[in-house]
């Protein structure tokens, strides 16, 4: 075994035995936790990139409205229609 293998073999067993430490030390026995906790961000992320793309669809037809100047289809003017048929 060269000298390069086994110090890069140390510095690996190093790092592992640094994040098993941290994760002891952050989670302790409750390592299901831990997975439930990355499942939740996960979910609150995808929640908030769903609002924010709610936000900007509503805000582009917001503003393509106000630019165009068309008149809303959901206008309070009264409508009648011309074929209506006549009271009885």
């Amino acid at each position: 075994m060269s000298a390069q293998d086994y110090d890069s073999q140390l510095l690996e067993s190093v790092s592992v035995r640094r994040r098993r430490l941290r994760d002891a030390l952050l989670f302790g026995v409750e390592r299901q936790r831990r997975a439930m906790d990355e499942r939740v961000g996960k979910v609150v992320a995808g929640m908030v990139i769903a609002a924010v793309l709610c936000a900007g669809c509503v805000g582009w037809s917001f503003v393509s409205h106000r630019l165009i100047g068309q008149s809303s289809p959901y206008s309070s003017g009264v409508s009648t229609p011309s074929d209506s048929p006549s009271s009885r």
